[in-house]
């Protein structure tokens, strides 16, 4: 029998009489039953969230309470969420465990961050006729927050989303992916058990061209934060006038091995961030830049070091490569490998689908204006360039419209500091692969990878208004 889930709007859990269907995306069976909202479920929690927002202010202490509890409560039910996400998202056990570790450390951070939330004095009376005024700023909520997220980490990519809502003072409409909701359905099941004063969090589930749509065209929601591709963020932006808003969209992250590289580290490394999660993380390794000097030897030992990957059962613990989302996505991949294939790329290793499972692939000889060089492919599907000059190579990639996260394998640290000056990213990793994120840092891209940057901290500073207070002192 499959699970039953409500929405959850105003502290309630409402049953409707829409009802979308969860399918386990290993096993392709019916998971969960949830409760789908229609357009009066999605007024209903923008209503709600309005008036939280304008009659239940938290003091920032009471913000921190709040997240600390929630923080505890998550490490109690870590294997709930891990069951739940293997289930819905098709997540290996040890990746999803991860992924509830990574969540606990974004609440706990969020918790922190809201006690620190402060403005800065402005020296007024630095100005001619202002002797006797004095001047600092403040940072306060900007009112109803507008989330949008998606599949491939629905624990901690929604947490990154609404802790530092919360933390800020605002009060949050949350849609989840229709592919993965259960997980924050779960997740708001534990602010209420916190104490979560009932309208600051609401979980609607359904289309996203329908809700989203709606969402975007409702002018009391006043920030709009939002992941997943660059076409749906581009309309997202255009579709909301002068609202904030915060994007975090494609990429088909650069890794660049020099000729000074430790290739043995690179390969192990790449054949592993290569293909986590079946390559559906937005800083998955995808273009993978090696000297021609080199070039053999590092494609040997990558595919090589591939051979200890796991592929199959994500309820297995030992399992590295478990099933894309869905079967869809695994066609699409397998046709642009064909595409590039025809077009002259040589498939190294893998190129083979079964259902939604795709084995790890590695291509050769692919050109620029290849699919699954220039978008983002969000497969278990990296490609090997060959480069001669470190300039050009970063002109090349370059070209690419989108720029959240690259990297670079040197042990010089000339070339390492030119690519930092050059490469047009993010964030770039050092020594390590593109996939490389703690919670606490900036994260955000340039071009058409996105638009204001995540992680608690910074999150705060996107989700809150800037105001200047001047005092005149005269008498």
């Amino acid at each position: 029998m499959s699970e039953q889930f409500n929405l959850f709007i105003n502290g309630k859990w409402v049953a409707t009489e829409g009802k979308l269907e969860v399918i386990n995306k290993y096993t392709q069976e019916t998971y969960a039953s949830l409760s789908k909202a229609s357009e009066q479920d999605v007024d209903h929690a923008i209503e709600s969230a309005e008036e939280a927002y304008r009659s239940k202010q938290l003091a920032p202490y009471e913000r921190y309470e709040i997240l600390r509890k929630v923080t505890d409560l998550l490490r109690e039910e870590k294997e709930t969420f891990v069951e739940t996400m293997v289930a819905e998202a098709g997540k290996p056990l040890k990746q999803a465990r991860t992924e509830v570790d990574r969540a606990v450390q974004t609440m706990e951070q969020s918790a922190e961050e809201a006690k620190r939330i402060s403005g800065h004095g402005v020296p007024v009376e630095a100005a001619p006729g202002s002797e006797n005024r004095m001047a600092f700023t403040i940072r306060v909520p900007v009112g109803v927050v507008g989330a949008i997220t998606p599949f491939n980490f629905p624990l901690n990519l929604v947490a990154h989303k609404i802790a530092p809502a919360l933390a800020a003072g605002n009060a949050v409409l949350l849609k989840p992916a229709s592919s993965t909701p259960v997980t924050a359905l779960r997740l708001a099941a534990l602010f209420e058990k916190a104490g979560l004063p009932a309208g600051l969090l609401n979980v609607i589930v359904g289309s996203g061209s329908v809700i989203g749509k709606q969402m975007q065209q409702d002018e009391r929601i006043s920030t709009y934060t939002f992941t997943g591709s660059a076409e749906v963020g581009l309309k997202l932006k255009q579709n909301t006038g002068l609202n904030k808003l915060i994007l975090e969209l494609g990429n088909n992250s650069p890794v660049i091995i020099d000729k000074e590289a430790d290739l043995d580290k690179a390969a192990a490394t790449l054949a592993s961030a290569g293909f986590s999660y079946a390559g559906q993380t937005c800083i998955t390794p995808q273009r993978l830049y090696v000297h021609g000097s080199v070039k053999e030897e590092f494609q040997e030992k990558m595919t090589e070091a591939m051979k200890d990957l796991v592929v199959g059962d994500p309820n297995n613990e030992d399992t590295d490569v478990g099933p894309m989302i869905s079967i869809e996505e695994a066609k699409r991949a397998e046709e642009w490998v064909e595409e590039a294939k025809q077009a002259g790329a040589t498939i190294v290793t893998g190129g083979k689908r079964d259902g939604a499972m795709y084995t790890p692939t590695v291509l050769a000889d692919v050109t620029g204006d290849m699919l699954v060089v220039y978008e983002e492919i969000f497969a278990p599907v990296v490609s090997i360039i060959e480069y001669d000059q470190l300039d050009e190579c970063i002109a090349a990639l370059n070209k690419s419209p989108y720029g959240l996260q690259g990297g670079i394998f040197t042990k010089n640290l000339d070339t390492a500091f030119y690519a930092a000056r050059n490469v047009e990213v993010g964030g770039l990793i050092i020594n390590d692969s593109s996939q490389y994120r703690v919670d606490l840092m900036p994260y955000g891209g340039v071009k058409d990878s996105g638009w204001g940057k995540e992680g608690p901290k910074y999150s705060i500073e996107e989700m809150t208004e800037e105001r200047l207070v001047v005092l005149n002192l005269d008498d």
